[in-house]
Order: structure tokens, then C-alpha cells, then sequence
């Protein structure tokens, strides 16, 4: 049933006019009569049941608005409001109203479970708004929902017409994806390309996150949004007519996000039901669909955790009988695998055929936009559908709009013929100079030679502002505005935003603007049929043949590894930097979690590479879709981090440019690695290959001819651009555009075979590399160590606020020290000293002290009012009380000790946070502990200087724990010695040193030995003590002196 509508979430009562209740079912009976029930449903399927119990009825319904309110029709608009749609034993709840009131489609849809389908087509007269007559405008409302089942999950398809400014769609997996479509009122300056832009943005709002950035806002777009735009782009510019110049947008936000769904199969379609449904004059309807490979099963739309054991990511875009993009990266996939996957794809499509009437098709017969399902549906047919389209065929013909046929305006026939007879010989003559920049001057001469000649013969105005004909009044001025750039045959889209200004129509034929296409037009013509029917191509190579390959590493003697790839006229100066993980570059996504990626590839299209003068500033569209390709194709052949724990950033500058210049990238980018010392799983290469249809315009029949290596010239005026990238047994990355109507899969077989061909030709040159890659380290790039802590010792290490790790960094001399939750520990620094330093200080933070060891000449580092901090192992301090330091009362620890001063102390206590509590007063003979007679004790003192002292003889052996220079602690098994041999009692102004209560031995050993050459050693000063008794002294000696 219908819910109650709500105004921002407060429910109204209906208003007067919605009085009446609509309901249209349809019966799964095929007896009944057509005109009031549809045969469509199996008899076991219940959705919207209109009594509890399991039905096979589908019902809609609406609220119906009275004859009375239509009378003032231009005075309504459409007011917020949500409504619950019954859908089997649930509910979908369908928003609408509050945001779009201009746009042609502004629903939002939540839901999350599965069923077969629904479908709400509500008729123009039915409306889910209240209405006021304080707006002079009416919005009128007709609405279209699908909704299927799709391999596992279930997706939403709506439509909604609220005026003629936008035409937008959302579409839901559970995501939602929300896209508009809207076209300039007034042409823009005719050209041999598309004026369209796409922007798509990933809300962080959609995840219930914000922004990681200073001003919590989304602003300009992140890579990933561009290559998603870049998938939206590619697919659909094949489809649009030619001579159609109205500006173009298409808009898409990803408003919902369940971080399951990857949101951009959803996005292309989305776009390409959106294009359908507007006035854009197009010729087929795209959908876009992911295919996962996981255990050796393909998977159709898999989700981000099945996509993390794929072994391919391949997202196809096409219609629903052929191929026009597929882009995607997989781990040495064979080309029989490949294939599979993109005829599992395919059969998505072909699917979507059968199981739908193209909804493109209806829109035609019904004179508005269209729309094609993008998905299979596993368990309906195809009456499914087609019957609820024909039952329903009355209320729909008014929802869309008429394809601007009209708009579309071309060149006419006979400039052609006048072109074609002016520069036909002359041009064959130009096509045939192999170099691109001569070749690139001639077209040009030719061009303003075809133009005067035109101009001359009073074809074409001699006024600057070359108006249009009588027969083509709609041209305009030339925009001053950023020129749309075309690279390598290949549109940068995104990167212009045109505003045409209408121009002043003159008597004359042709415009200049239209010579200068038609010229064009004939060059490629020129093009191909020299291809086709002569099999020699601009450069004078035939089909199959690659161009000449030289490459060179070791260019940059300070880069820690760098490598020059030519191939022809194309050439890419690939450079290597390694470090450690404070390089890697940081990524902000929808799922939350911080990623880092530890190898990433930029690469840069200066216009000097192509000798022109254009902007320099941020990346282009086309150079992060570039680099995302060449990035993903080395990806595979990187070692983990385990064996390798750097930071690889590869840059890839195009220095030259005639085609096939991110296949370069590839090639260049593998041998620096190499020549970085970077043990790579084994070496790739990267090639392009091209396409030229045999059509009737030859006199041919359409046949396919397959062309390696494809230069610009090649890739602008041919039919296909498909780049191959991996090593003689796989592929690794992928990416095709289509400039027809689209491919077959045999066709795709036939240049994936050429290609693996191409791949072997092109390593078997790289190995001739000179001067080969050196394949080690470079002396300049950073050292990395990798030891392995326990990981409750992690927190030591970095201490309170980062000052221990930061203090260690500063002492030794290293880089940076990178610490992980599960003991690892990456130390880089630039010599093998530095590391060996930190090495020593983090041992001795994570060795694990024993309760009774006792710590040598250990150095005083800081004196409090409390007590002294005593250094008993590099890095690693403890206290000892002030109570700890003597036998007898002291006022301050100043008095005695100072810093630097180095103590003999024993461990007594570690506490519940690891922090060390020491006693010197263990290892002297048991004091009083009053406050004695300075005067008493300085004359008792001089008393006894002059007697010797004897302690008995004892077999109990006693631990020592000697200090390394390294940090390491080792411990040895001594016995002790005749105490009336070693002692030697001095004197020092009324003090007695620590020393002459303990074995002096090996006391005054260990001080020589932290003694410079040619010093007497540094003596620690205390204050005097009291007579020992023998029995204190014996469990001195014997490890047992009282602690307290």
C-alpha cells in the first residue's frame, strides 16, 4: 500500500484533490483479458500482495488527483514528499520532490533486498504531490521504476520527467548514483569531435564520512573520479551522431554507498539510460558491467571483497550487440581467458536483449528517450517486461522527449566533391611522407591551398568572421575561450567548457569551418583506402610490421634509476625514486580506511612533445588516465614488501609523441625499474593496435584489418585503439575504444593474437638494451633494514608522543623509522652505520630485563629532586630513587652525583608499564639509615682509611651483565674473589667512591677501559659511608645485600 506523504520527514494529510485511489494489477493469469491484466508473472512469485498471504498479483498504488485540479495546472509545483512502495513482504521508500524540482529525474530509492520485478508507471494525472498555486509553472510528473535481480543483488533503474531543462536517472545496487544530462540551447562552434563533458564526484556523505582534507569539502576531482569519467566518456561519444554541436554535460554524483558495489559499472549506466531518455540524438543505448575471475569462475558484478582474490578486473561498456570499451587489469591472464571473460560480457547484453524489448526501441515508436537494462536477469524471460510495456504503453508515450534530429547539421555532399577534386592527387602525394611533423606542415599547406582555391571561386567568404550559408544559418563565432585539445587521435575531454556565440549568416555556400572538416574528412578517407587497399600505412610499414626500437638505461647518474625508450617517433624518458613509506602517495576514499599506495606511475604530456605551444599546469584527464594504465600494467610484476620494502614512484615524461606514447611508458618504466635494482617477476612491454574496416566505401565488405603499433595519424582516423600490455605468457593491463559502431568477439581474437605477436617482437628488443639496465641498488638511494620487535615492544620504542623513535632518529643520524603494529620495524637511512646505531638503541629498548641483573659503569643521564636516571643499555634508562642511591640519608642527589657520572646499579622492580626501578644502595654495604654527623663521619672516616678490610671467602657465584658497544646485553657466570685482595680504599675530602666497597678489579678495569689514552679514569663521588659489618659484606659479595 501506499504510505502517507511526508513533507521533510513530517507527515501531511492529503490534500482535497487526492481523493481518489488508483490501483493497476496485473494478474499472472493468462486467461484474463489483456486490456486489464498482463500475463508476465509465474504463479509462485508474489510482489506487492494485496492481502498478506503469498499473491500473484503485482498492484501500483497512487494517489489519484480529481478533475477539479487539473483546471489550474500552470499555477502548481511540486512539493517534498516520500512514499513506501509494498514490494512482497517489504517495503521500498521512494523520496522525491525536495531536491531537482527542475530536473527531469530527482529520486532518491533506499532498499537492500532482492526480488524478480516492479514496475511503477504512474500516468501524468497521477500525482505524489501537493500542489499550490503561489508558482506560475507547472511540473508535471511522469516516473518509471525497474527493478530486477542481477546475479545476487538487486538494481533500481528510475526515471523521473519534471521539466525539459535536465534529463537525469539514479540507479541502485544498493548504491545509488545520481546523474543528469542537460544540453545548451544554442550550438556551439562546429568540429571534428563531440562537445561533451562528464563529471562524477563520490560524496563522502554517501559513506557517512566527510572530507580528509583542511576544508571538509569535495572540490576538484581526484584521480579516481577522472578515470571513472573517463569510462563514462569513451563508451559514449561512438554513439553520437555526427554534426550534433550542442554542448554536452552529463553530471553524476554517487550519493549512497554501501562498500560492496563498486559505484562505476553503476555510473556508465546510469549515463547511457540517461542519454537515451533525453533529446540527445544517439544510436544505441550503453551499459556498463564488472567481470571478476576468482577459483577459475568468472563473476558478473563482483563485489570489492570478491574483487580482492581476482585474478581480473575487467569493466566492459557496450550495447546490446557489440563491443565499444572494455579496460581492465588481471595477473598474466592468457588470451583465451581474456576472451571468456568478455563474452561472458557480451552474453550480459545479448542477455538484456532478450529478456528486454530495447526500451531505446519503445522510446522511438513512442516519441520519447529510451533506456536499456544493463544487467542479466536469471530467472524471468523476456514477456516479463514486454508485457508490462504494453500494458502500460498508453501512460508512457508522454514521459519522454523527441531526439533533436533537427539539430544535427552537416557539411553538404558537394563540398566534398570540390574538396576531393582540389587536393585528391596532391594529398596522396602528402600521405606519403613518413615523418609526422613534414607530413603535419604539408596538411597544412594543403588545407589553406583547398581553402584560397575555394575562397578565390567565391565558395567561401573572405571575411574574418566566416559566417555560414543561407543553407546552414546555425554556425558561430570561434570561441576565445580553451580549444578542445586532440592528442594522439585521441579527445581530452573534460578540460574545456565552450560558449558559443551565435554568428551573422552570410549569402555564401560554405562556411570556412566547414572546409576545414570536410578537408579533414577526405585526409582520413585518403588514409584508409591507401591502408586498405594498398596494405602500406602513412609510414610505409604494412599491417603487421613494428616500428625500429632503441633503448638505453642509466641516463641520470644521480636518479636511482632512469631508462630511454624510442620507438619510431614515439619516446618516453622513464625515471625511478625509491623510498621508504613516508613517499608512498596517500589516498582518501569512500571505504574510510587510509590507503597508501606503495608504487604509483605519473606520467606527463608536455606539448613540446608533439611540437606545439600549449598550457602547462595540472594534469590532463588524459594524462591520469595514461598513467593509471601504465601503472596498473607494471603493478604485477613488482616484488611484495616483504622482499622489497621500498616506495616506488616511476615518473614517465613523453619526450616525443607519435602514437602509442603510454605503451612507451610501459616499456621505458620496466627497464628503469630494472636499472633501479628492483628484482622484478620478469620483464613486459606494452603495444597499440589499430583497426581499418573494409567498408563499402572501398568497395569492400567490411572485413577487419588488424594494424601493430598504430602511430597518431593511424589512431585519429581509424576505428579502433586497443593497447596490450604484459610479457610473452599474459597479459596485465588492457584498454580498447571503438570509434564504430563496435566490435565482434573475432575480431578481438585476431588482435589480441597480433598483439601477443608484437609483445615478443618488442621484449627480444629491449633486451638489446645499451646500456643494458645495472639491476642493483643505486649508491644514492636510501638503505632500508627490516627487523622484527615484539609487538607489545612497539609502544617503547616510539615513546610518549613519538620523542623516544624521533630521539633515536636524531642520534644516529637516520632517515625515518617506521613502526607497525606487528613488530616490524623499517629502518632507512642513507649509510649502513646510521643503521646499525638505531639497530643497537631499539635492541636494547626491547630486550627484556630480569629482576636481580645487575648493570656496569652505567652513565647518569638526568638528575631530579626525586632520584637519577641511569642509562644501563643504549636507549634504555631507569630510575633509581633517590632513597636507592646511599646507605644513609641524602638531601639531594646533587650533592654526590652529577651528570655523566657512571654507577653500578641493580635491577629491583619492573612495574605494570614497563618502566625500570634501580638501586645503587643494593650493591653497598648495609647503612644506618638516620641522618649522620657530617663532622663524626669525616673523622670516623680518616680513622679507618688506614685499616684494610677483609671479607670471607664465598663459592656463590654472582650475575654480571656486561654492556656492549653494540647494545647488546650479555651476561657471564663469575666467581668471586678474596675481597682483602682487590679492595683499594682511598680517600677523597671526606668521601668514600662507590668503587671501594666492590670488587676493585674489576672496577677500575672496566673505568680504564671508557678511558681516553693518556687519562686517569673519571671518578664517581658519594658521600662517605659507615663501617661494614662481615656479614653485610660477605652478601655483598654474593649478590645478596639487603635492598631495603
Amino acid at each position: 500500500m501506499l504510505a502517507s506523504r511526508s513533507l521533510h520527514g513530517v507527515p501531511h494529510p492529503p490534500p482535497p484533490h487526492f481523493t481518489n485511489r488508483y490501483t493497476l494489477s496485473l494478474s499472472s493469469s493468462s486467461s484474463s483479458p489483456r486490456s486489464k491484466t498482463t500475463p508476465f508473472l509465474p504463479s509462485s512469485l508474489s510482489i506487492g500482495p494485496l492481502k498478506r498471504r503469498r499473491s500473484s498479483q503485482l498492484c501500483v498504488h497512487a494517489q489519484s488527483e480529481s478533475s477539479e485540479s487539473t483546471s489550474n495546472a500552470a499555477a502548481q509545483y511540486t512539493q517534498p514528499f516520500s512514499v513506501k512502495i509494498p514490494v512482497g513482504d517489504r517495503h521500498i521508500l521512494v523520496e522525491t520532490g525536495d531536491m531537482g524540482r527542475q530536473a527531469s529525474a530527482s529520486v532518491r530509492v533506499t532498499d537492500g533486498e532482492t526480488v524478480l520485478v516492479t514496475i511503477l508507471i504512474p500516468d501524468s494525472a497521477l500525482h505524489f504531490f501537493a500542489v499550490s498555486s503561489s508558482m506560475a509553472g507547472c511540473y508535471g510528473q511522469n516516473f518509471m521504476y525497474f527493478r530486477f535481480c542481477s546475479h545476487g543483488y538487486d538494481q533500481l533503474l528510475y526515471h523521473s520527467l519534471l521539466l525539459v531543462l535536465y534529463n537525469s536517472i539514479p540507479v541502485k545496487h544498493p548504491a545509488i548514483v545520481y546523474t543528469t544530462v542537460c544540453l545548451d540551447d544554442v550550438p556551439s562552434e562546429p568540429s571534428d569531435f563531440f562537445p561533451l563533458s562528464v563529471h562524477y564526484q563520490e560524496r563522502f556523505s554517501a559513506a557517512g564520512r566527510t572530507s580528509g582534507g583542511f576544508f571538509k569539502r569535495e572540490g576538484r576531482a581526484r584521480d579516481h573520479e577522472v578515470l571513472i569519467c573517463r569510462l563514462i566518456d569513451r563508451p559514449l561519444r561512438p554513439t553520437m551522431l555526427k554534426g550534433f554541436y550542442h554542448e554536452t554535460q552529463i553530471l553524476s554524483w554517487v550519493l549512497s554507498y554501501d562498500g560492496l558495489h563498486p559505484p562505476d559499472s553503476l555510473a556508465v549506466t546510469a549515463a547511457g539510460i540517461a542519454v537515451a531518455l533525453s533529446e540527445l540524438p544517439n544510436s544505441k543505448t550503453i551499459a556498463g558491467v564488472r567481470i571478476g575471475l576468482v577459483n577459475d569462475k568468472f563473476i558478473v558484478n563482483p563485489t570489492t571483497k570478491e574483487m580482492e582474490d581476482s585474478e581480473l578486473d575487467l569493466l566492459l561498456a557496450g550495447t546490446d550487440s557489440a563491443i565499444l570499451m572494455i579496460e581492465g587489469y588481471c595477473n598474466f591472464l592468457s588470451e583465451e581467458k581474456l576472451l571468456q571473460a568478455v563474452e561472458i560480457g557480451q552474453v550480459v547484453y545479448l542477455s538484456c536483449e532478450e529478456a528486454y524489448p530495447s526500451i531505446f526501441q519503445l522510446a522511438v515508436d513512442w516519441g520519447c528517450g529510451g533506456g536499456k537494462l544493463a544487467q542479466i536477469g536469471r530467472e524471468y524471460s523476456a514477456d516479463v517486461v514486454r508485457g508490462i510495456c504494453t500494458e502500460v504503453e498508453s501512460l508512457v508515450k508522454r514521459c519522454g522527449k523527441p531526439k533533436m534530429l533537427d539539430a544535427i547539421k552537416l557539411p553538404p555532399p558537394e563540398l566534398y566533391r570540390h574538396v576531393e577534386e582540389i587536393a585528391g592527387d596532391e594529398l596522396v602525394k602528402v600521405l606519403q611522407i613518413k615523418k609526422k611533423i613534414p607530413r603535419r606542415k604539408a596538411l597544412s599547406s594543403l588545407e589553406e591551398k583547398v581553402l584560397s582555391i575555394l575562397t578565390e571561386i567565391g565558395y567561401v567568404s573572405k571575411d574574418e568572421a566566416f559566417g555560414a550559408s543561407e543553407r546552414i544559418p546555425d554556425m558561430l563565432d570561434d570561441e576565445d575561450e580553451d580549444e578542445e585539445v586532440v592528442v594522439d587521435g585521441e579527445v581530452d575531454e573534460g578540460d574545456v567548457h565552450i560558449k558559443p556565440v551565435t554568428r551573422k549568416p552570410t549569402p555564401l555556400l560554405f562556411s570556412e569551418v566547414d572546409v576545414k572538416l570536410v578537408f579533414k574528412d577526405v585526409t582520413s578517407k585518403f588514409l584508409r583506402k591507401r591502408i586498405v587497399e594498398g596494405g602500406k600505412r602513412s609510414d610505409g610499414r604494412n599491417p603487421f610490421e613494428i616500428r625500429l626500437i632503441n633503448s638505453q638505461c642509466g641516463l641520470l647518474p644521480r636518479a636511482h634509476g632512469s631508462a630511454l625508450f624510442t620507438r619510431g617517433e614515439t619516446q618516453a624518458l622513464a625515471v625511478v625514486t625509491l623510498g621508504d613509506k613516508y613517499m608512498a602517495q596517500r589516498i582518501d576514499n569512500l571505504e574510510g580506511a587510509d590507503e597508501y599506495k606503495r608504487f604509483y606511475l605519473q606520467y606527463s604530456f608536455p606539448p613540446s612533445s608533439v611540437g606545439e605551444v600549449g598550457r602547462m599546469g595540472a594534469p590532463s584527464r588524459r594524462e591520469i588516465g595514461h598513467g593509471r594504465l601504465a601503472e596498473r600494467s607494471l603493478e604485477r610484476i613488482l616484488p611484495s614488501d616483504d622482499n622489497f620494502p621500498y616506495t616506488i614512484r616511476v615518473e614517465s615524461t613523453i619526450t616525443e609523441s607519435n602514437g602509442s606514447s603510454s605503451m612507451a611508458s610501459v616499456c621505458g618504466g620496466c627497464l628503469a625499474l630494472q636499472d633501479a635494482g628492483v628484482p622484478l617477476r620478469c620483464s613486459i612491454a606494452g603495444i597499440a593496435m589499430g583497426m581499418v574496416l573494409d567498408t563499402e566505401e572501398f568497395g569492400g565488405d567490411g572485413t577487419p584489418l588488424i594494424l601493430s603499433d598504430i602511430t597518431g595519424s593511424e589512431d585519429a582516423s581509424g576505428d579502433m585503439d586497443f593497447k596490450v600490455a604484459g610479457s610473452e605468457d599474459g597479459i596485465t593491463a588492457f584498454q580498447m575504444d571503438i570509434k564504430v559502431g563496435g566490435i565482434t568477439l573475432p575480431i578481438m581474437k585476431q588482435a589480441l593474437l597480433q598483439a601477443k605477436n608484437g609483445r615478443k617482437h618488442i621484449l627480444g628488443e629491449m633486451a638489446k638494451c645499451s646500456p643494458p639496465p645495472s639491476k642493483r641498488l643505486s649508491v644514492y638511494a636510501p638503505l632500508i633494514h627490516v627487523m622484527k620487535v615484539k609487538p607489545e615492544k612497539v609502544n617503547l620504542i616510539i615513546g610518549s608522543g613519538g620523542k623516544k623513535v624521533k630521539s633515536i632518529i636524531e642520534e644516529t643520524g637516520v632517515e625515518g623509522i617506521d613502526t607497525q603494529d606487528d613488530g616490524t620495524i623499517k629502518i632507512t637511512a642513507k649509510d649502513l652505520s646510521s643503521i646499525e646505531r638505531s639497530k643497537s638503541i631499539i635492541k636494547s629498548l626491547t630486550m627484556v630485563p630480569t629482576v636481580g641483573d645487575i648493570y656496569r659503569n652505567c652513565e647518569i643521564k638526568s638528575i631530579t629532586t626525586y632520584g637519577v636516571f641511569v642509562e644501563i643499555a643504549p636507549g634504555r634508562e631507569g630510575l633509581c630513587h633517590i632513597s636507592e642511591l646511599t646507605g644513609q640519608w641524602m638531601e639531594k642527589a646533587e650533592d654526590a652525583f652529577k651528570i655523566g657520572d657512571h654507577v653500578d646499579v641493580k635491577l629491583i622492580e619492573i612495574n605494570a608499564k614497563g618502566q625500570l626501578r634501580l638501586s645503587r644502595r643494593a650493591l653497598l654495604p648495609d647503612a644506618p639509615t638516620e641522618k649522620p654527623n657530617l663532622k663524626q663521619q669525616t673523622s670516623d672516616h680518616t680513622k679507618e682509611s688506614a685499616a684494610s678490610h677483609k671479607a670471607p671467602e664465598s663459592g656463590t657465584p654472582k650475575k654480571v651483565v656486561n654492556i656492549e658497544k653494540d647494545g647488546l646485553i650479555g651476561g657471564k657466570t663469575e666467581q668471586p674473589e678474596d675481597r682483602s685482595s682487590t679492595v683499594n680504599r682511598r680517600s677523597s675530602i671526606g668521601s668514600q667512591s662507590v668503587e671501594d666497597n666492590l670488587p676493585g678489579e674489576k672496577v677500575v678495569k672496566r673505568l680504564i677501559s671508557s678511558a681516553k689514552d693518556g687519562e686517569r679514569p673519571k671518578k664517581s663521588r658519594s658521600k662517605a659511608v659507615s663501617s661494614i659489618s662481615d656479614e653485610n659484606k660477605s652478601n655483598l659479595v654474593n649478590g645478596e645485600a639487603n635492598v631495603g
